[in-house]
């Protein structure tokens, strides 16, 4: 597949020829929907248990009479009613951490680009900046017409410079080759590509 390759003011910069193995699968909503959801899962932490009856210290000896003291009867201080008790029907241990097949993330990858190549992808062949600050950005992508959200991926390491300039506008983010996931592809409206954000990927499956 043949891409044209442009520069951030909008000038044209040649051609790029993308892995149809990489950037040419035909995209399925299963597949994409499995990575998404375990992408999420893996975000959540792990939700702490209360402790119960059982689980805290108390004395298990009785502590008052059985009658004649003008309460109710108790053997036990873990009971939930007193200070220092156990929690009654706490909150139980959830671990969220979901596995997913190598291959069905990797798939994931793989359809969630080539639904950007199909609509939405730009690739550039640097992020080089003369004048680094925001408003040159926020300029150079009005002139381009990259409006809404707009993910932008570099290859080995962000260019500092244009991480800095593109860190105050609304909707826009900034990942290297190796942080390149389904969620976020998918999430913004239009995926800004690198030449070395090109290479590094289809290196990534095709190692």
């Amino acid at each position: 597949m043949k891409v044209k390759v442009q520069k951030l003011d909008g000038k044209a910069s040649g051609d790029i020829e993308l892995n149809d193995a990489v950037f040419g699968v035909e995209p399925r909503a299963d597949i994409l929907h499995r990575v998404v959801t375990w992408q999420l899962e893996n975000r959540r932490g792990t939700a702490r248990p209360t402790r119960e009856r059982s689980d805290v210290a108390r004395t298990g000896k009785k502590f008052g009479r059985q009658k004649g003291g003008g309460t109710a009867r108790h053997g036990d201080r873990a009971a939930p009613i007193f200070i220092g008790g156990g929690k009654a029907h706490g909150a139980r241990l959830r671990d969220f951490d979901v596995s997913l097949n190598k291959k069905i993330r990797a798939l994931g990858l793989k359809m969630a680009l080539s639904s950007k190549a199909k609509d939405g992808l730009v690739v550039v062949d640097s992020l080089e900046l003369k004048d680094a600050k925001t408003k040159a950005v926020a300029e150079a992508f009005g002139k381009n017409g990259w409006n809404g959200k707009v993910l932008v991926i570099d290859g080995e390491a962000v260019n500092e410079g244009f991480k800095k300039a593109a860190g105050n506008l609304k909707g826009v983010n900034v990942l290297p080759a190796i942080g390149a996931n389904v969620y976020d592809i998918l999430k913004h409206d239009t995926l800004v590509l690198t030449k070395d954000a090109v290479e590094k990927l289809e290196a990534r499956f095709n190692g």
